[in-house]
C-alpha cells in the first residue's frame, strides 16, 4: 500500500463501532417538559438541521470524494465514513421520533432546508461546493484538481469542522446544566467520528500538497480563508435565529467567539494565518477534545473501542 496510514485509519474507525440502540432518550422527555419556549424553540431547530446535515455529506461522499479518491487505503475510509454518517441519520431520526411526536412537527423538520431561512443558507453553502464537482468526471486538470481540494476542505473544515462542531455546543451546554443526557452520548460518538472524518479529509490535503506543492498556493490559501468566513457568517446567522436574545448562558456573542475561535483551529491546521484571534468563550467544551471522559450514567464512555484482528503487510508489491 502506497498510503498505509489511512489503512491505519480505517482499522481505528472500525475500532471505533457503536450504535443508536445504545442511546437512552426517553429519560430526556422530562427535561423538556419543564424547558421555556425558547429552549424548546432551540431545541427544534438544532434537531431540524441534525435531520439533514449528515445526509448532505453523505451525498458529497458519494457524487464527489469516492469518485476521485482512487487509492483502495483511502477508499475504505470513505466507505467507513460513509457507514458511519448512515448511524448519524439514524440517531437524528430517532431524536426526531423521540422529541417531536407530532407528525406534522417532523414533517416542517424535515422541510428545514426549504422554510426555515438560517438552515437554508447552510444548505444552500453546502450545495454550491457540492455542485462545483458534478460536471467533473475526471480531474484531468491542475484547475480540476484545486477544484476537488476546495470541496474536501470545505466539508472537512466548514461542515464537518465548523457547523457540526457549532451544532455539538448547544447539546453540551444543555449537559453543563444536568440537562439531555441523552443527546450527549450520542453526540459524544458523533463528535468522535466527526473528528476522525475531518483529520482524515486534512491528511488527504496533506498528501496531496506533499505530492502536488504548486496546487496548494496563496491564491488557494486566499480562497480557503473567504470560504471560512462565509461559513462562519451563516453559522452567526443560524446561532442568532436558535438563541434570539439569549437563553442563560447561550447567546449569539458567545457562539460567534466559539465559531470564529473553531475557525481558526481549521485554518491553522492547514498552515494558514488565523484570521479571528478569539479565546474560547465555552469551558465545558474545552474537555471534547479529549474523548475519554464519560458521565457516570452512560452505558460506556466514549473512548470505547471493539477488538480488530488480523494484520496487513504493506509492501509496494502487495
Amino acid at each position: 500500500m502506497r498510503y498505509p496510514e489511512f489503512y491505519e485509519r480505517y482499522r481505528a474507525a472500525i475500532r471505533d463501532t457503536w450504535t443508536v440502540e445504545e442511546v437512552d432518550l426517553h429519560s430526556d422527555l422530562a427535561d423538556l417538559a419543564k424547558m421555556s419556549p425558547q429552549e424548546r424553540h432551540l431545541i427544534n431547530r438544532l434537531v431540524a438541521f441534525f435531520a439533514t446535515g449528515d445526509s448532505i455529506v453523505a451525498n458529497n461522499l458519494v457524487l464527489n470524494l469516492y469518485q476521485h479518491v482512487n487509492a483502495p487505503e483511502a477508499r475504505l475510509c470513505l466507505s467507513r465514513q460513509l457507514f458511519e454518517e448512515a448511524v448519524h441519520v439514524q440517531f437524528y431520526l430517532t431524536l426526531l421520533d423521540t422529541y417531536l411526536p407530532d407528525p406534522d412537527e417532523r414533517v416542517k423538520a424535515f422541510a428545514a432546508v426549504d422554510n426555515i431561512p438560517s438552515i437554508r443558507d447552510k444548505a444552500e453553502f453546502c450545495f454550491r461546493w457540492i455542485d462545483s464537482l458534478s460536471d467533473l468526471q475526471r480531474l484531468e486538470t491542475r484547475e480540476d484538481r484545486r477544484t476537488f481540494l476546495l470541496n474536501l476542505i470545505c466539508f472537512a473544515a466548514c461542515i464537518e469542522g465548523l457547523s457540526f462542531y457549532g451544532a455539538f455546543a448547544y447539546v453540551y451546554w444543555f449537559r453543563s446544566r444536568g440537562l439531555f443526557g441523552g443527546p450527549a452520548t450520542g453526540t459524544n460518538w458523533v463528535f468522535r467520528d466527526e473528528s476522525m472524518h475531518m483529520e482524515f479529509a486534512f491528511s488527504v490535503v496533506d498528501t496531496v500538497r506533499a505530492e502536488e506543492p504548486d496546487l496548494f498556493d496563496d491564491k488557494l490559501g486566499e480562497q480557503v480563508t473567504q470560504m471560512i468566513e462565509e461559513a462562519v457568517t451563516a453559522e452567526l446567522a443560524f446561532a442568532r435565529d436558535l438563541c434570539g436574545d439569549g437563553i442563560g448562558g447561550m447567546n449569539a456573542e458567545h457562539m460567534r467567539e466559539y465559531l470564529e475561535y473553531v475557525a481558526d483551529q481549521r485554518l491553522s491546521r492547514l498552515g494558514l494565518e488565523k484570521k479571528y484571534g478569539t479565546a474560547n468563550p465555552f469551558a465545558f467544551m474545552e474537555l471534547q477534545d479529549v474523548q475519554k471522559l464519560a458521565n457516570f450514567f452512560e452505558r460506556r464512555v466514549s473512548a470505547y473501542q471493539v477488538a480488530v484482528e488480523g494484520n496487513v503487510s504493506f509492501d509496494e508489491s502487495f
